[in-house]
């Protein structure tokens, strides 16, 4: 009988033949994943919920968000396999949320369930937790892919693992990097006021530069990415700190102005109460 990945479970084949052939003897045979399951997530990696060979039935939760200001729906495409890219992955259905709020990336929080039953009926769930709004797709047999073509995905992971895991890693440095520039160039317009011009138009300058690599990403290794972002990241955490010292001691100066004042005014106002006894 060929197993079917769409119902997402499969019998330990193995332990199964095992058993037939009488070699392995009072053992519970369990239903098992017999390919990872999980979606794609920014710049197409495949972000695993649910580990082949993962004993059903079985349920996983994680929290995403979004990856643009302002997104107010987001795409769940669901895939199956070993692959580090999820294209690389077997597609087994996909869904959309609609109706999320309007807020700047990674502030609303999507969080998607993946739910096997006991039969391998597999249910994924995409919730807004700030709304409640929630949507969900449940993937049944049909026809799917055998047993042949299952370890034919498992050798391929394994044959392509090198290659597979240089590109994850890419993707996730530019990812962190579109991370860092977003929420600098955030602050840099909310603190303007109290950062030194010079300082503002180098770190502006610096902001160019690193999207200047992003651009040319193929063309630099994972290694001079970060230290390109590590670099611009310290350079603008100083300014930062600057400015917030010195957003700290103008209000410092601010209340003790204003309590001189106060204080000032006090025996005045003690004064007219001895004048008036």
């Amino acid at each position: 009988k060929s197993v079917n990945p769409d119902e997402a479970v499969a019998m330990g084949a193995a332990i199964q033949g095992g058993v037939l052939g009488g070699d392995v003897t009072d053992l519970l045979l369990l239903d098992v994943t017999p390919l990872s399951l999980g979606i794609e997530t920014l710049g197409g990696v495949f972000t695993k919920l649910i580990n082949r060979n993962t004993t059903i039935p079985t349920k996983k939760s994680q929290v995403f968000s979004t990856a643009a200001d302002g997104q107010t729906q987001v795409e769940i495409k669901v895939h199956q396999g070993e692959r580090e890219m999820a294209a690389d992955n077997k597609l087994l259905g996909r869904f959309n949320l609609v109706g999320i709020p309007p807020a700047p990336r990674g502030v609303p929080q999507i969080e998607v369930t993946f739910d096997i039953d006991a039969n391998g009926i597999v249910h994924v769930s995409a919730r807004d937790r700030g709304t409640g709004k929630e949507q969900q797709i449940i993937i049944q047999s049909s026809g799917g892919l055998n047993k042949d073509e299952i370890e034919n995905m498992v050798r391929a992971a394994e044959k392509y693992s090198a290659d597979d895991k240089k590109r994850r890693e890419t993707v996730e440095e530019v990812n962190r990097i579109e991370s860092i520039l977003h929420d600098t160039e955030s602050k840099m317009e909310e603190y303007k006021d109290q950062l030194p011009a010079d300082e503002y138009s180098k770190l502006k300058d610096g902001a160019s530069k690193l999207r200047e690599k992003l651009t040319n990403k193929d063309n630099e290794s994972v290694q001079n990415l970060k230290e390109a972002a590590d670099d611009f990241q310290k350079q603008s955490l100083k300014l930062f700190e600057t400015a917030y010292k010195k957003m700290q001691s103008d209000r410092e100066s601010s209340q003790s102005s204003s309590s001189g004042t106060s204080s000032d005014q006090q025996p005045s106002d003690e004064n007219k109460d001895q004048q008036n006894k």
